[in-house]
């Protein structure tokens, strides 16, 4: 019988953050087969790693005062781990029994967050975000979508602040020309997914296309069914969020549209970002802490993402 080797994983507690850093889980998973995961995460990025492979373990420590992290320590410091990656970079993990420890020390300016998760390892090659699906999760989202034939369009209008937020309208209107008789994904469907404070914004969407064809998902998955959703589609369209960062790792073809947002440091992986014709630095000048209620995005029309999605679109068909 192959002895496992066990492996301590403890993502950031937040989980737009945990989902770019995934790929060195996933990478862990695929380059050591015989190795078993504890994995520690917040009550919002612990469940996006449910269905991890050879898991043992899914731990919460959401708040992380002194006694939440003592907590943790008796769960976890009676084992000798072959292996802890700490993205935290928490003082805990150097005090637990282990052969190796890759540890988040300071990150380096100019680097994307996927190529700083990687760097933790010391990885060549920088593995993409990956989240991974069991069966019972691809069930719980498939019974939802449904099985009609044609492309499946994705959007997700939800952001955590107001300043990220691309108004409903214009998702509509790029939807609709990708979505219609001669558009590059005629004769499919659209796909909304978010939290059910997302729903007014999918009220406005669904409009683009024909009731029939609109699978409204925001509220009634999880967010790793959402992931499996995301799955399924042929393109997303969102903005700085976390079902855009969900859509990259579900490798989803993805397109986003970027205001007061580091592209540099937290676009989608792979994917393609959108801005208007203001920097960063002209939005911070504006507001600079960027948690101001001022609609930023404003400036970025719909053709512009429109075209970005053709293109994309264009560039898959051919590859």
């Amino acid at each position: 019988m192959t002895r496992r080797f066990p492996i301590l994983y403890i993502a950031e507690a937040d989980a737009e953050a945990a989902v770019l850093s995934s790929g060195v889980l996933a990478h862990l998973v695929e380059a050591v087969p015989q190795a078993s995961f504890t994995i520690v995460g917040s009550a919002a990025s612990a469940p996006l790693f449910a269905d991890t492979p050879r898991l043992e373990s899914l731990l919460v420590l959401d708040r992380e005062g002194r006694w939440d992290w003592v907590a943790l320590w008796n769960r976890v410091r009676t084992r000798r781990w072959g292996l802890i990656v700490d993205m935290r970079g928490s003082t805990l993990s150097g005090r637990l029994r282990r052969q190796r420890r890759a540890v988040r020390a300071e990150d380096l300016p100019g680097l994307h967050a996927v190529e700083q998760a990687a760097r933790i390892m010391h990885l060549d090659d920088v593995p993409a975000p990956r989240l991974f699906f069991s069966d019972r999760t691809r069930a719980a989202a498939d019974a939802l979508i449904g099985k009609a034939d044609g492309p499946i369009l994705a959007i997700g209008p939800g952001v955590d602040w107001m300043g990220k937020r691309w108004p409903a309208e214009r998702y509509a209107k790029v939807a609709g020309p990708l979505l219609a008789d001669d558009g590059p994904l005629a004769g499919g469907r659209l796909m909304i997914v978010g939290e059910e404070a997302d729903r007014d914004a999918a009220h406005t969407i669904r409009f683009a296309v024909a009731r029939n064809r609109v699978i409204e998902l925001q509220g009634k998955l999880t967010r790793l069914q959402t992931a499996a959703a995301l799955s399924r589609a042929d393109l997303y369209v969102g903005a700085d969020s976390i079902w855009t960062q969900m859509a990259a790792a579900a490798g989803v073809p993805t397109v986003a549209a970027f205001g007061p947002s580091d592209e540099a440091h937290h676009g989608p992986w792979g994917g393609v970002t959108v801005r208007g014709p203001r920097t960063v630095g002209e939005f911070r000048n504006i507001d600079p802490n960027l948690n101001q209620a001022i609609q930023h995005m404003m400036d970025l029309p719909a053709d512009r993402v429109l075209k970005a999605a053709r293109k994309l679109l264009a560039d898959k068909t051919a590859a």
